[in-house]
Formats: structure tokens, sequence, C-alpha cells
């Protein structure tokens, strides 16, 4: 039987909003605008935690930042 710490899996951190949008994190949208986004279709949905708790994976936030970068914020 395998012990917890030979079990090779990646740790996934979770982000809160305050992490992501500006200006503690990379994001410089608002709260409503980030949230249309994710109606949209343009930004990751959250994961629930609780009924008052949302958060984002940072690997989905990461990929993101990095097509904003490369795209210039332009979805076409």
């Amino acid at each position: 039987m395998r012990s917890i710490n030979q079990i090779e899996q990646p740790i996934e951190r979770l982000l809160r909003l305050d992490a992501i949008l500006a200006p503690n994190g990379p994001i410089p949208v608002s709260r409503s605008a980030w949230y249309a986004g994710i109606r949209e279709g343009r930004f990751p949905a959250q994961l629930h935690l609780s009924a008052r708790v949302s958060v984002w994976r940072e690997s989905d936030i990461a990929s993101l930042v990095a097509n904003l970068e490369t795209t210039g914020g332009n979805d076409e």
C-alpha cells in the first residue's frame, strides 16, 4: 500500500477573488466586469466551497493571464 508521501499529484492552489483582481491581483477589471466575463465565457468559472465562498484554480488564472498577455486582451 502506498503512503501519502508516495502519491505524486500536483497540489492545486485555490485563489479568492481579491487575489485575482487588481490592485492585489493580475486582472485589471472590476468585480462586476469579472462576473460578466464568467457569464460570457471569457473568464474561468468559480468553484463553490460553500454558499458564501468561491475560489478559482490557480492554473486557470495563470492560463488566463498568459492568454491575455499573448492576445493583448482581445478575445478575437
